[in-house]
């Protein structure tokens, strides 16, 4: 299967280079100069495995590209920022970057980071995924945790589910009030932090994998 990437920097000479380092690695590049270029290009193709976007970038900025994106797609984006531009960093985390590469960059690193991402997300999709000592079953809604299976209720089944659907990704606490209670519920926002507690509980050593992010909200990390 084709990889195919869409690389967004307004910066021809590095996304010319950063180009041919990926080609290298046979994957698919398609370029943009600007942001309202990268979405009209992630619409026409919708089929990208990666996106690579700039922070600082004429038209609409690597964050509005990403925002657009959000709205879509999971698709694993790779922020490129300024060297110790840590707000952008920040910013990019928040808005649901997965993660970000500091200019100017060793194209190793680059390289390391894109396979790191393709390796995470190669794997939605599937009915059964095994992280660590913990091993989910969708289609049976069965968890397990060093071979014991788990009884979650229903809510935090799909607290896990959604967060290891996104894992690498920051989700703010609105963002999972929204998908897993719904647009018009009128309850507490603590009681996502309560279902957390309990999720993490009875997931047992594997509830470190839920990485609480301050200020923001939660990611699912594959690291404990």
């Amino acid at each position: 299967m084709s990889i195919k990437i869409l690389l967004a920097d307004d910066e021809e000479l590095l996304r010319n280079l950063v180009k041919e380092v990926l080609e290298e690695q046979n994957y698919i590049v398609y370029e943009a100069a600007n942001g309202e270029e990268a979405l009209d290009i992630f619409y026409d193709k919708q089929d990208f495995s990666l996106v690579i976007l700039d922070v600082m970038m004429p038209k609409l900025d690597g964050l509005a590209v990403l925002d657009e994106i959000r709205n879509v797609s999971d698709v694993p984006v790779l922020m490129l920022t300024a060297l110790g531009d840590s707000s952008s960093e920040l910013a990019g985390l928040k808005h649901g970057a997965n993660d970000y590469v500091s200019k100017p960059f060793h194209y190793e690193v680059l390289i390391e980071r894109i396979k790191n991402l393709l390796k995470m997300f190669n794997t939605q999709g599937m009915d059964m995924i095994t992280i660590g000592n913990l091993r989910v079953d969708f289609s049976a809604h069965k968890v397990f945790v060093s071979e014991s299976e788990i009884t979650l209720n229903n809510k935090e089944f799909q607290l896990l589910e959604y967060l290891i659907s996104n894992r690498g990704i920051v989700l703010s606490r609105e963002k999972i009030l929204d998908r897993i209670w719904g647009f018009d519920y009128e309850g507490d926002m603590r009681t996502i932090d309560t279902h957390i507690k309990m999720l993490r509980s009875d997931l047992r050593e594997a509830g470190n994998y839920i990485k609480t992010i301050r200020g923001i909200g939660y990611s699912f990390e594959e690291r404990l």
